[in-house]
């Protein structure tokens, strides 16, 4: 029996199609008999409990409920320790998976942990049968996705203060846990969670930032393919093969979104259409996300239109951005580029803008620009200078600073997955 568990916080209704479809991919793909554990509380709606019953029973398959507010005791414990638990920029579900030790039963000796923006496209049974070796659990390291130690220091507090060595920093999204070591580990938990609570600066990944601060230097490092980032899959032009995908990054518009000529975007939608999430109601939820940004990008065409009325275009830009301003603003022969090399000062710009001030609108493509600098010297943002990056495909600055020019949306359809 594969024993796996998910943490649910769902204030909104529509986190558990998540859960429902990543339960869905590991009963498709493993042949073992596997029952999963959902620890979650009152947000979780009776309608998407039966859901989530009916995906386990069509594969004859077992799911068990835990409401973390039944077991008071030990959610007091929780709480009592770290009474700014809950003050975390983060869903308390995800920390609910520190209270597995204590919920489920003795009897129960191993589990795997499962983020629910993840699709196990391989037999689940190949994680569960690795032998730990005395270790308290098993992770992916996060260094194997960023392949360098600069990289993750800029990304991951721990690793730039040396509370964590950058190469055993892994990322918690799949676990695979000796239950039985973990339970004995009480005070290292509640040790970790006292620590990010005093360390604001580990806002970016808290939870797995307490499992590093407690076993890093005690995890089995496991190959890539268990735990497998999509974005770089995409940087890689990878097909889905047979591993564990992480859709992580959802905001930045790279991790899950409804562009269908990514194949791993496909590869989820293919599990989540046989869900019983997939109906007329998410259709027309998709189909109002899409009416309202239309609207809301024929609003912009609009406004912008007024701003640069009777005004012609200058635009100011790197040498690195050159091509992508030619290939995005549609540059026309009268409309003058100023490249900026080095580090020219605002006022050389300044001047150039006030000899034209009402009659020319500048656009910069110039990364981090000080643009309040140029409030400060008077200029209107809308009507004498607009972001140039604003205009550009979703994080398209984001993109490149970090190397990924292969991601091309034109917008961010994330919140679109979210809302279905």
């Amino acid at each position: 029996m594969i024993h796996v568990s998910f943490g649910l916080y769902d204030k909104t209704g529509r986190y558990s199609k998540f859960v429902g479809t990543t339960m869905l991919s590991i009963f498709e793909n493993t042949t073992a008999a596997v029952t999963v554990h959902i620890l979650h509380d009152k947000t979780l709606t009776d309608e998407n409990r039966e859901k989530i019953f009916s995906v386990a029973a069509r594969f004859g398959q077992t799911v068990n409920f835990y409401n973390v507010e039944n077991f008071s005791d030990e959610l007091e414990e929780f709480t009592r320790y770290v009474p700014g638990v809950r003050n975390l920029r983060v869903s308390i579900g995800t920390m609910y998976r520190f209270l597995l030790p204590k919920i489920l039963a003795p009897d129960i000796k191993k589990i795997i942990y499962l983020d629910a923006d993840i699709i196990v496209n391989l037999d689940l049974n190949e994680l569960w049968q690795i032998d730990l070796g005395g270790k308290i659990l098993a992770g992916v390291p996060e260094i194997l996705a960023y392949e360098s130690a600069d990289k993750m220091i800029d990304t991951f507090p721990l690793c730039a203060q040396g509370v964590v060595r950058c190469e055993d920093y892994f990322n918690s999204g799949v676990l695979l846990i000796d239950l039985n070591l973990l339970r004995a580990a009480d005070k290292t938990i509640i040790d970790g969670l006292n620590f990010l609570t005093q360390n604001s600066q580990c806002v970016g990944y808290p939870g797995q930032d307490i499992w590093n601060y407690c076993f890093a230097s005690r995890a089995l490092k496991l190959p890539t393919k268990f735990n497998r980032f999509t974005l770089y899959a995409r940087r890689d032009k990878e097909q889905p093969l047979k591993k564990i995908y992480h859709y992580a990054g959802g905001s930045f518009g790279y991790g899950l979104t409804l562009d269908m000529n990514d194949a791993l975007n496909r590869l989820w939608l293919k599990y989540f259409a046989k869900t019983p999430w997939f109906n007329e109601e998410t259709i027309a939820r998709l189909y109002e996300g899409f009416t309202q940004a239309r609207a809301e990008l024929k609003e912009s065409a609009l406004n912008l239109s007024a701003q640069v009325s009777g005004k012609t275009r200058a635009f100011f830009v790197t040498e690195k951005y050159l091509d992508t301003l030619v290939e995005n603003f549609f540059v026309k022969k009268d409309e003058e580029i100023f490249i900026v090399k080095g580090n020219v000062g605002i006022d050389k710009m300044a001047d150039q803008m006030s000899a034209s001030r009402g009659k020319r609108i500048f656009f910069f493509l110039l990364p981090n620009f000080p643009f309040k600098n140029l409030e400060a010297a008077g200029f209107v943002r809308g009507e004498d200078f607009l972001d140039g990056f604003e205009f550009l495909p979703t994080n398209y600055e984001y993109r490149f600073a970090k190397g990924f020019e292969f991601l091309a949306e034109t917008y961010n359809s994330y919140p679109f997955v979210a809302a279905l």
